[in-house]
């Protein structure tokens, strides 16, 4: 949905045709309807200091759509997807029904199947690599938008980007003539370090469209009555994933829907942003030939909710393959309570650098991932200072910590030595 890119940064644990190449995506073009868009200006130097990879030979099979590893991790200077990236593609969390992640989206789809008649086509295998312009343009992302920029989000080329949310694929879906559907996948944004905070999550959006004989009879104008239906829906969606839960509704601003809100419920003593919706914005619908429509749309985060739902303490869990953590579900069982079982604890180590002005903490945070991988729990700015000659010096605090096992003294030093020796090269800081 269109609000849903907004909503991955406010209620997912805020803070904060292509030209197809001779060696590049023809094995997917049919999935990815490509116009030429411009991308968000990307800067020179990073571009330039950016080391060219040697392609691998692996290939993925994503919604029927083969893709190979050279596809994403492209000899191309505006390309900015790591490694640790392409290992998640292909991984899918939402489609295993015994894994928190699935057993949400399920329970998600049985509330729909039972209330609307199976009118809902759902849609939880689409293609991740997408264009510039599905994933923003058509979604009226401005132009300016932060999100449009190297430091966020996953660039494969300047046309071609990781979805930063589903609703990547809401106006080609419309296009083709769905009015009722439900997307989910996995996204991606370049992000910080914590328990919350992860560079690959899952989305699912809804969307509604409805016809002048719908809201005619009500005595109400089309926006008025779909606003309705919306609320009615969410409250009622709500009830089914957190039981008889007080509920109240904030208006809120997304560029993407009109009149927008979004939904709280007060769960364990506290007051809890479940999901953002709104009117869906007539330019949208316009475009995808529906001028005389009126819709709704919704997107909600899959891992807050999962984490509340389960108590999840840590968002890293979702991907450990350990069967201490995996036998603790069942397909079906929603909401059974995550029993810890790491006790390890984490390692501290610093490292500080004179930064220059195209620093940002989501590179030093790529930098980290690149070498810890999962083993790196958080990144925290713990000193910041500027010097009487203007240079202004930051130190960052890592965590390292396993999920699954102790870590030795040898592994941590190499894994900080490591880092080190990549964010003055990668970055071009100068360490203190």
């Amino acid at each position: 949905m269109a609000t849903a890119f907004s909503f991955a940064q406010t209620i997912l644990f805020s803070k904060t045709s292509l030209s197809i190449r001779t060696n590049g995506l023809r094995s997917f073009s049919f999935c990815l309807p490509f116009s030429s868009s411009s991308a968000a200006s990307l800067s020179s130097d990073k571009l330039q200091s950016k080391k060219w990879r040697q392609p691998v030979a692996s290939v993925l099979e994503l919604g029927g759509v083969k893709i190979a590893k050279d596809d994403v991790l492209r000899d191309d200077p505006t390309n900015n997807v790591p490694d640790t990236i392409f290992a998640k593609l292909g991984m899918q969390l939402h489609r295993r029904d015994q894994h928190p992640i699935g057993i949400l989206k399920n329970a998600i789809y049985e509330y729909f199947d039972t209330n609307y008649s199976n009118q809902f086509d759902k849609f939880d295998n689409l293609c991740p690599i997408v264009s510039v312009k599905e994933n923003f343009d058509d979604v009226l992302v401005p132009a300016d938008h932060v999100s449009r920029s190297y430091n966020d989000t996953y660039y494969v080329d300047a046309q071609t980007v990781l979805r930063c949310h589903t609703s990547a694929h809401q106006a080609e879906l419309l296009r083709r003539g769905h009015t009722h559907f439900l997307v989910t996948g996995d996204v991606y944004r370049r992000d910080s370090i914590d328990s919350t905070h992860y560079p690959v999550f899952h989305q699912m959006e809804g969307v509604c469209v409805f016809s002048p004989s719908d809201w005619e009879a009500s005595g109400t104008d089309g926006t008025t009555y779909v606003a309705g239906d919306l609320k009615k829906c969410l409250e009622g969606l709500a009830r089914h994933l957190f039981g008889a839960v007080e509920m109240r509704w904030v208006d809120t601003y997304f560029p993407f829907t009109n009149p927008s809100f979004e939904l709280e419920i007060f769960f364990q003593e506290k007051w809890l942003e479940v999901l953002g919706c709104g009117v869906t914005e007539q330019e949208i619908l316009r475009r995808s030939g529906k001028t005389d429509n009126v819709a709704w749309a919704f997107g909600l985060g899959l891992e807050r909710l999962a984490m509340v739902l389960f108590d999840i303490p840590d968002i890293r869990l979702f991907w450990s393959n350990d069967e201490r953590f995996t036998s603790q579900f069942s397909s079906g069982q929603l909401g059974v309570k995550f029993k810890p079982f790491s006790k390890y604890p984490p390692c501290y180590k610093d490292v500080s650098f004179w930064i220059n002005e195209a620093f940002t903490e989501n590179n030093l945070c790529e930098v980290v991932r690149e070498v810890a991988g999962d083993l790196a729990e958080e990144v925290q700015l713990i000193d910041n200072f500027t010097n009487k000659k203007g240079m202004t010096s930051h130190c960052y605090r890592i965590a390292y910590r396993s999920m699954e096992r102790s870590l030795t003294d040898e592994e941590i030093n190499k894994l900080q030595w490591n880092v080190r020796e990549l964010v003055q090269s990668k970055l071009n800081v100068v360490l203190r």
